[in-house]
């Protein structure tokens, strides 16, 4: 029962995970918090920053500490075969955090003015429009074939969902913001799988 228990909990804490993920980074929210913290409100997207942090870290513990089934067992060379997906997710992932750390964490808030939004197309963009969702989905599934455990696969199952209906919502924000250049964009470049054709740089003929 307490094994049943633990899977359903997981899910929810993933499913609530994203839930407010999305409610803490929609306009609405933020346009109500913007009137509630006045001038404090440029720490807002810091502080968000520290509690996805905080509660990604305590989802992760949990997952990972509990009791959960064996699912399936992979030949060796096939697992040494996966850990090639799971380090080219990994290292999409870093590149893209990196790059965008600033922006993304919130904490030059603390020691310089934010740079003005310019759609980004160069890079890993040519590929696809979200790459760290692109590498972050990529590492999760060649990590659920290294480690096949249900609770694994729960995450996974969550996590793909969430970020397939979390980039769409995003979308609508990117049309909302650049426009005719973003539906150019879309039309040209795919959202979260790669094409294995090189694209033509952006204006090109």
């Amino acid at each position: 029962m307490v094994y049943l228990i633990n899977h359903i909990i997981l899910v929810l804490l993933w499913l609530l995970f994203g839930i407010l993920h999305s409610v803490l980074a929609a306009d609405g929210w933020k346009r109500l918090m913007q009137r509630w913290l006045g001038a404090r409100y440029k720490y807002y997207h810091f502080s968000y920053s520290v509690f996805a942090a905080v509660t990604l870290i305590g989802i992760l513990v949990f997952q990972y500490t509990m009791d959960s089934h064996f699912l399936f067992i992979m030949p060796g060379w096939l697992m040494l075969l996966c850990c090639l997906p799971a380090l080219a997710g990994l290292a999409i992932m870093a590149v893209v955090i990196r790059k965008y750390f600033f922006s993304l964490s919130g904490i030059s808030v603390f020691y310089k003015e934010e740079a003005p939004l310019a759609l980004e197309q160069g890079g890993m963009h040519r590929y696809v429009r979200h790459p760290l969702y692109f590498g972050t989905l990529l590492f999760i599934w060649s990590l659920f074939l290294l480690f096949p455990y249900l609770n694994n696969l729960l995450a996974c199952l969550v996590i793909t969902l969430y970020t397939v209906f979390g980039a769409r919502l995003e979308e609508k924000k990117l049309v909302a913001q650049f426009g005719e250049q973003y539906r150019r964009y879309q039309q040209t470049v795919p959202m979260l799988i790669p094409r294995l054709t090189v694209p033509r740089a952006p204006g090109s003929t």
